[in-house]
């Protein structure tokens, strides 16, 4: 097949690239186009000198290093869309969000047409063998990040703060009473099987699960369920519709803050992983609230769905946005400073 010839804007911009010691092929820069990471090229330079975007620049370099033979880039990808927030990319956006969402339900075949709405005995049966299907097959997670650097911090008789949650936020039990609120919602998981679920792998002080305990026995009474306030109050096709109905702006907001996040978290993780760091991490309620479930975003379909969760926080969870933000300061304050040697050689 033959190629149309680069125009001049696309050798222009390959070799400004080329001279950050980065290569473009003509063909990448048709798919960036093609997949809106990249703008049209008509828009690559300033109209009054001609010459080349900065951003422009920046973001080919930027596709040029993350690009890899047969490899997609994951979740960076709605970066770009989410940075440039224009009514086509929000509609990517919001597409893709989607159809992470129902990661789930397509690994065990269902289709999200298939939950059945209404309190009817038929209806609520049949959501539970929905969310039984769901479970078939899949691997139980024996320990998380914040157990992991727990062993390993032990191991090397370094002291990290107390847990004040549960030993594992992916054990089987919760996974179990997960797909159940996914399927049918809080309706169709009662506040006493939620305690117990929690209590079976609690590892926090125990006062802190009796007052959550006791705050939803006060609300009972008063005939509030704060269980409403959950992104999963309406199972997964309540978060469908969240995204069909989120604002574009919101939506490209989030998605910002939620990559931005993820992002100086595994640089943090990955370069500056000393027990002071960690221990300035793991002191903030966004540890467990955020870290702990889902704040870790590999490029890979699991990455996707961490930072698909991240967005649900961010535009259902009242105040959850606020925290993010602070917790990005706070993690933007620790990349900035200087790097300590650590005592011994040794780190966690």
């Amino acid at each position: 097949m033959t190629r149309t010839p680069p125009t001049a804007a696309e050798l222009a911009l390959t070799a400004e690239v080329s001279s950050l010691g980065l290569t473009i092929a003509p063909h990448q820069l048709e798919r960036w186009r093609a997949k809106r990471w990249l703008a049209p090229a008509d828009q690559w330079t300033d109209p009054a000198t001609g010459a080349l975007r900065y951003n422009i620049v920046h973001r080919a370099a930027w596709l040029a290093v993350l690009s890899r033979p047969g490899r997609g880039i994951s979740w960076i990808g709605w970066t770009f869309w989410a940075i440039d927030d224009t009514e086509e990319t929000a509609a990517l956006l919001r597409r893709a969000l989607i159809w992470t969402i129902q990661l789930p339900l397509r690994q065990a075949r269902i289709a999200l047409s298939e939950i059945p709405q209404g309190d009817s005995d038929a209806a609520f049966e049949a959501r539970q063998n929905l969310a039984a299907r769901m479970l078939e097959g899949r691997r139980a997670i024996g320990r998380d990040l914040d157990g992991l650097l727990r062993a390993h911090a032990g191991t090397a008789g370094i002291a990290l703060p107390e847990p004040r949650t549960v030993s594992n936020p992916f054990d089987a039990t919760l996974i179990r009473v997960g797909a159940r609120l996914l399927t049918g919602g809080m309706a169709d998981v009662s506040p006493e099987e939620l305690t117990e679920a929690w209590r079976s792998v609690w590892t926090g002080p125990p006062e802190q699960l009796d007052r959550i305990t006791a705050a939803h026995l006060a609300a009972d009474e008063a005939g509030t369920d704060p269980r409403a306030l959950s992104p999963l109050a309406h199972g997964l096709p309540g978060l469908v519709r969240a995204f069909e109905q989120a604002d574009a702006h919101l939506l490209c907001e989030a998605v910002r803050a939620c990559t931005k996040a993820s992002s100086t978290l595994m640089k943090l993780l990955l370069e500056r992983a000393d027990a002071e760091m960690l221990t300035v991490l793991m002191n903030d309620p966004m540890w467990d609230q955020w870290v702990r479930a889902g704040g870790i975003a590999p490029a890979s379909r699991l990455g996707e769905a961490a930072i698909t969760m991240s967005t649900v926080q961010y535009l259902l969870v009242p105040d959850w946005a606020e925290d993010l933000h602070h917790y990005q300061d706070r993690m933007d304050r620790l990349l900035a400073a200087p790097i300590a040697p650590a005592p011994h050689g040794r780190s966690v």
